[in-house]
């Protein structure tokens, strides 16, 4: 009876010693995940792998996504078919002038367009005959409020792009640091575990050496060799999860598929802004590009509204031509055509009251979005201030719980050697280290994290990074 207790309390000790390191690598990490396909989490690698290993600081990987990633890619060209569409609609306000050289040889016949052979003695077919003309011709709205209001939506649709543009490479610079932090502390977790681990070995053959010399039971021996093999698990685990998140940040920058690198761990300073939530959210709704990129589109989509308003008005219009006329090029002699036309629209079958519903629906949409986009920042701002505190409470906590639990490690190893009590305190002073550590790692990484939220919340990101690497970092 008393042999099956200890065989099941030794289960469900090995149990909760193998689930423990597994429970607490589920737990939710800090930081922002993007959401499945996202362009951001993709980057465009360019030229092939180089034999040497890239040795990139925080710095070179910020750059890299600026230059690489995907999602800044897109926006890009999101801007350059924006400047291509406002040419388009520009162009139906600037002068229209297009050149023509003919030179026919025909022979008609008058009959078929009025003239009778008997009339005058006009004969019924002349030619055939040369026909040289070279002309130019120009065309030119004077008037014209659709084309006029249609420019203006086109010219703020080009500044929404390019608030877009900015807005991308801010979050950019918020994406690439967070895949830095996490590979940081996927790297920190692999040698915390690996110092667990070496922890371990040492104290099985200490555990071993002291049951060979009879001053404890085996059941001592059993306990930190399970531990040691839990030890194992988590390092095997951490240094999977340290691969994973090196893929994710290669991803992300766009380094050629299969480039060796290593990251440095030198992580520069970056102060906490000294200012209050008022004063945060001032600057947000001054400042943050995807807030005025949402106030560029309303105002793109009252002038479509007032273009569809303005089909139902007269628009005055200017066409000219110019050029020389002869039998052939020798005997030409010049000649011109000036005219202007008014053009009254008088019943379009009810196309543009489908228009202007049409604008006036955007026009709800995009008010509707920038008003949500308003609210969004006063959330971001007022979060990214709690998070910021907390996790700094966290951090100075787990700074200390992290001190504590070695203490209490090391304390526990000196029982056991002097054999006051048995390795089970060391097996749980271990487990205490090793929750220690993943709580400082998560604090160390949310606190960080914590900050670049901020400074993107503000629409600072690509700034702050240039005041606190240097102007010329990305």
């Amino acid at each position: 009876m008393i042999r099956h207790s200890t065989t099941s309390s030794l289960f469900l000790l090995a149990f909760l010693i193998c689930t423990a390191p597994v429970a607490a690598q589920q737990d939710s990490r800090p930081g922002r995940q993007l959401p499945p396909g996202s362009p951001f989490a993709g980057g465009v690698p360019e030229g092939p792998p180089t034999t040497e290993t890239l040795q990139l600081t925080v710095a070179d990987i910020i750059r890299r996504a600026l230059e690489h990633n995907l999602g800044v890619l897109l926006s890009e060209e999101s801007l350059s078919h924006a400047g291509g569409a406002r040419w388009i609609a520009l162009s139906q306000l600037l002068p229209n002038v297009t050149a023509r050289l003919a030179e026919a040889r025909q022979r008609s016949n008058l009959e078929a367009f009025g003239f009778s052979p008997s009339t005058f003695g006009i004969p019924r077919v002349v030619g055939p005959f040369n026909t040289f003309d070279a002309r130019v011709y120009l065309s030119q709205s004077l008037l014209d409020l659709r084309a006029t209001n249609e420019t203006r939506a086109e010219n703020h649709n080009v500044e929404a792009a390019r608030h877009s543009y900015r807005s991308a490479r801010d979050l950019v610079v918020l994406v690439a640091a967070n895949a830095y932090l996490e590979a940081l502390a996927a790297d920190a977790r692999a040698q915390s575990a690996r110092g667990q681990l070496q922890t371990s070995e040492a104290l099985f053959q200490q555990a071993q050496d002291l049951k060979q010399s009879g001053i404890i039971a085996g059941i001592d021996v059993v306990r930190a060799e399970v531990r040691l093999n839990a030890d194992r698990q988590r390092v095997t685990a951490s240094q999977n999860d340290l691969e994973k998140a090196r893929l994710q940040l290669s991803r992300v920058i766009g380094l050629p598929i299969g480039q060796s690198f290593v990251v440095s761990a030198q992580l520069p300073n970056v102060p906490v802004p000294d200012m209050t939530v008022e004063q945060a959210l001032a600057q947000a709704y001054r400042v943050r590009p995807d807030y005025l990129a949402a106030q560029e589109r309303v105002k793109a989509a009252e002038a479509t509204r007032a273009a569809a308003f303005s089909e139902l008005l007269p628009s005055v219009r200017v066409n000219a031509d110019y050029g020389a006329l002869g039998l052939k090029a020798s005997d030409t002699v010049g000649t011109y055509t000036l005219a202007g036309s008014l053009n009254i629209p008088i019943f379009q079958g009810g196309r543009t009251q489908g228009r202007i519903a049409q604008a006036d629906a955007d026009l709800r949409q995009r008010r509707a979005e920038a008003e949500d986009m308003r609210s969004q920042i006063y959330y971001d701002v007022r979060t990214s201030f709690l998070d910021l505190q907390a996790t700094s409470e966290q951090l100075q906590v787990a700074t200390r719980s992290r001190e504590l639990a070695n203490q209490e490690l090391m304390q526990a190893r000196d029982r056991f050697a002097a054999g006051v009590a048995n390795n089970l305190e060391v097996v749980q002073a271990q487990q205490s280290v090793t929750a220690a550590e993943e709580q400082y790692i998560d604090a160390l990484l949310g606190f960080d994290v914590a900050k670049a939220v901020l400074a993107r919340s503000l629409g600072d990101a690509e700034a702050a990074v240039q005041r606190i690497l240097g102007p010329g970092t990305p």
